[in-house]
């Protein structure tokens, strides 16, 4: 297994630092503390090529694949994870299934405004009484005529209410198999009439991060926007998140990372009884168990990569690399702060933003309990 970056992925990772670093960094507190996501940093980042980067180049993608993906996330993630996010949902969950499951003439007239980042989709598949459990859903779809006729409620979707919000995709009940449900997935624009995008939420973090609840009342959408076929939408979005797994991974990564940089010269900087900071013993061993946990989650993430993108399976190495990475980006946040003393507690310091945003890294695309499960399960074990 190749975990040496080649030279294309070496330049893919020091173009989205420097982007990062001089373009997202400066604007990040402000955009917390407004909850305000920069829709310029997004239409530069299309600009770059980012949201394409993992498709081909017939829809206007990049031709890159899941590892440069994971290379520029992890970057972003450094400096924003709001930022990092949106860059993440609007591929893995908005675009993705449109070009894993669409047809033709979805990923022709979706894909190239997605790819350039002209355009976001969100993916709707968590509802209050479907979190971890999406077998639970309620949201519905009945066909009348030539038209779906959508009723229901989803909550927690990213990228559902921006300026350039195209879609989302949504998860519903279109009949039953044998007694069990049968889950399709529908295309369903904004504006449609009956389609409801709520208020954002008041989050504890992620603030710049477009996120709302969505409802649904007599929604109605042509038959031709089922996405996949009838009642494949369970099997679908089980693959979806395993491929987002190791995105969210990724951005993990950055984050723990972010958090070292920061500590490191924090403590490199700060004088405590006439002496640096950096030379104290106890400071050391938490600096060097933070970096660490930095190298661990990024070889786990770029393992589950390269297994994807060699086509072989990786469901459980995304697991174990969201379970690994997650954890570590916690883990380094809290460090990072206790670091930083005082100041770690302040918003104006980017280690407080990653302590309240990291704590969503061990929930989203999978609960923690969830990777547990999900490894539990591939080492033969019943339940």
């Amino acid at each position: 297994m190749m975990f040496q970056l080649t030279d294309e992925e070496r330049d893919l990772a020091g173009m989205v630092r420097e982007f990062a670093d001089t373009v997202v960094a400066p604007q990040a507190y402000e955009a917390d503390r407004t909850h305000t996501l920069s829709m310029d940093v997004v239409a530069q980042m299309g600009d770059l090529g980012l949201f394409g980067l993992p498709f081909p180049e017939e829809y206007g993608g990049q031709g890159g694949d899941y590892m440069a993906l994971g290379i520029a996330i992890e970057a972003l993630g450094r400096v924003d994870q709001s930022i990092a996010i949106t860059l993440e949902a609007g591929v893995s969950l908005g675009a993705m299934p449109v070009f894993r499951f669409g047809t033709e003439a979805q990923k022709s007239e979706l894909l190239p405004d997605l790819l350039a980042g002209r355009a976001l989709a969100g993916f709707g598949l968590t509802e209050p009484e479907a979190g971890s459990d999406a077998g639970a859903t309620r949201t519905t779809a009945r066909l009348d005529g030539e038209d779906w006729v959508i009723d229901g409620s989803k909550q927690f979707i990213t990228n559902s209410g921006t300026p350039i919000t195209r879609f989302v995709t949504v998860t519903a009940v279109t009949g039953s198999i044998e007694g069990r449900k049968e889950i399709s997935t529908i295309i369903v624009p904004n504006g449609t009439p009956g389609f409801t995008v709520d208020p954002p939420y008041d989050k504890v973090g992620w603030n710049a991060s477009d996120t709302h609840p969505l409802s649904f009342d007599g929604a109605r959408v042509p038959a031709a926007n089922l996405l996949g076929e009838r009642g494949s939408g369970f099997r679908n979005f089980l693959s979806i998140l395993d491929e987002g797994r190791i995105a969210i991974a990724a951005l993990a990564t950055g984050a723990a990372e972010g958090c070292l940089e920061a500590a490191v010269d924090y403590a490199k900087s700060r004088t405590i009884f006439g002496s640096a900071l950096s030379t104290r013993q106890n400071a050391q061993f938490t600096l060097a168990r933070m970096r660490a946990r930095v190298h661990t989650a990024r070889l786990a993430w770029h393992h589950a990569a390269r297994l994807r993108d060699g086509g072989l399976p990786f469901a459980e190495q995304a697991a174990i690399a969201k379970l690994v990475s997650g954890e570590a980006a916690m883990d380094n946040a809290r460090d990072a702060t206790q670091i930083f003393g005082g100041n770690g507690f302040m918003n104006e310091f980017p280690v407080a933003r990653h302590y309240r945003d990291s704590k969503i890294l061990e929930i989203g695309e999978g609960t923690t309990e969830v990777q547990l499960l999900v490894i539990a399960r591939a080492l033969g074990l019943a339940g």
